[in-house]
C-alpha cells in the first residue's frame, strides 16, 4: 500500500478531509500531519510539519492544503530535496510531475474543489517524471542546495 503525507491549515481544512475520504478509497494510507478543526491555526507549523517528512525521507510525497496554497509553497520549498508545486489544474500536475519530480502538492481551497482537487491529485499520483533534460536540471538544483547547505 502506498502512503502519503497530508496536511492543512483552517482554510483547507474541509479539503484536506475531502482529500482524505478519496484518497482512502484509493487504498491510500493517510499520515494527517493538522490541523485536525476549523480552528484558526498558523499554516507555517502545518506546512514545515510536512515538508520535514519529505525530506527527511519519511514519505515519498505529500499534499498541502491552504487557503491560496502559496504560503504552504513558500515554505514546503525552504526544506533541502522539496520540491512543492502549486496547482490549480490538471494540467500544471502533470508537468509539476513529469518536469520538475514535484514530491509536495499544494493545493489552495479558494481556487481548487473537491472534485477538481480529486482529478489533480488523481494525475499526480499516476504520473511519471520524465527524466532526460529535466533530469539534467533536477541535478542543477541538487546543486544549488548542497552549496546552500555548504555540503
Amino acid at each position: 500500500m502506498r502512503r502519503i503525507a497530508i496536511a492543512s491549515d483552517h482554510a483547507g481544512f474541509v479539503l484536506k478531509e475531502r482529500i482524505k475520504t478519496y484518497l482512502e478509497k484509493k487504498g491510500i494510507g493517510i499520515k494527517d500531519l493538522g490541523t485536525h478543526s476549523k480552528e484558526r491555526c498558523d499554516y507555517p507549523k502545518t506546512a514545515y510539519s510536512l515538508a520535514k517528512e519529505v525530506s527527511s525521507g519519511r514519505f515519498k510525497r505529500g499534499v498541502l492544503v491552504c487557503k491560496s496554497g502559496i504560503g504552504n509553497s513558500i515554505v514546503a520549498n525552504k526544506l533541502p530535496r522539496v520540491r512543492a508545486a502549486l496547482c490549480y489544474n490538471v494540467k500544471a500536475a502533470r508537468l509539476s510531475r513529469e518536469h520538475n519530480d514535484s514530491n509536495i502538492l499544494v493545493l489552495g481551497s479558494c481556487f481548487v474543489n473537491a472534485k477538481s482537487a480529486k482529478k489533480i491529485i488523481g494525475v499526480w499520483l499516476s504520473t511519471n517524471f520524465k527524466g532526460g533534460r529535466h533530469k539534467r536540471r533536477l541535478d542543477q538544483i541538487k546543486k544549488i542546495e548542497k552549496n546552500l547547505l555548504g555540503s
